[in-house]
């Protein structure tokens, strides 16, 4: 690949269909402000930049799961939690305990979630909630939420659940009840800073450290034993 390809494929980054009446919108205004008073163009123009860029959605290589035990990171931002804890019955999970893995995104984040893992969405629960900001430790138990809960198999289930936080006030959500989706799929996309966590069967080998950097279809968060009784 030579440089100007390089350049290219980083500049010229799909963006996800669910921004494009935020750019629409920023570009118009843009246009207007600028149109009054010049110096406001440069501003309108920054801020329009920053709209393509928040809703960018690269490509991302997810790593082969054959036997579909391999835990992908739904979301790009920092891990915040691992911790094994009884999720809420609202979740829709049997009442065991599982490990979650929190992971926080910021305004620079890529905002597009991609499934964790291979199988059929047996439960979709949208709950409303406040809007801490979601790198706290209340936001999992109080934000609005969305939490998708997927059977893996027979004898795997794990859950999802997309978090707004302070600013973001919209999760779009695709997936239904029903639908079977593949490792790195994407699913939805939470706008403006918000977090994702992830239950998974306790006793899973955990891959990844508080403080490191997931990257959405990329990171192996953990592994699991799909075969388990």
């Amino acid at each position: 690949m030579s440089i100007l390809d390089s350049i290219k494929k980083s500049v010229l980054v799909p963006i996800h269909p669910t921004g494009l009446p935020f750019i629409i919108i920023f570009c118009l205004i843009t246009l207007i402000i600028g149109w009054i008073w010049s110096p406001l163009f440069f501003i309108g123009l920054i801020l329009t930049l920053w709209c393509i860029y928040f809703f960018r959605n690269p490509e991302r290589i997810t790593p082969e799961n054959i036997d579909n035990s391999l835990v992908i990171a739904p979301a790009d931002g920092k891990i915040i939690d691992i911790e094994d804890i009884t999720p809420d019955e609202e979740i829709g999970l049997p009442k065991n305990k599982y490990t979650k893995i929190g992971i926080f995104m910021n305004v620079f984040n890529v905002h597009v979630n991609r499934s964790p893992m291979s199988g059929t969405i047996t439960k979709r629960n949208y709950i409303p909630g406040l809007f801490f900001n979601a790198s706290l430790d209340k936001a999992s138990k109080e934000n609005e939420r969305l939490s998708l809960v997927m059977n893996v198999n027979s004898k795997i289930k794990i859950a999802f659940v997309q978090i707004a936080g302070l600013l973001a006030r919209r999760i779009v959500n695709e997936a239904q009840e029903g639908n079977k989706l593949v490792t790195g799929e994407i699913f939805g996309i939470i706008r403006f800073g918000s977090k994702v966590d992830v239950y998974i069967p306790i006793g899973s080998k955990i891959n990844v450290l508080k403080g490191q950097t997931s990257i959405a279809g990329e990171t192996i968060l953990a592994e699991i034993n799909s075969k388990k009784k």
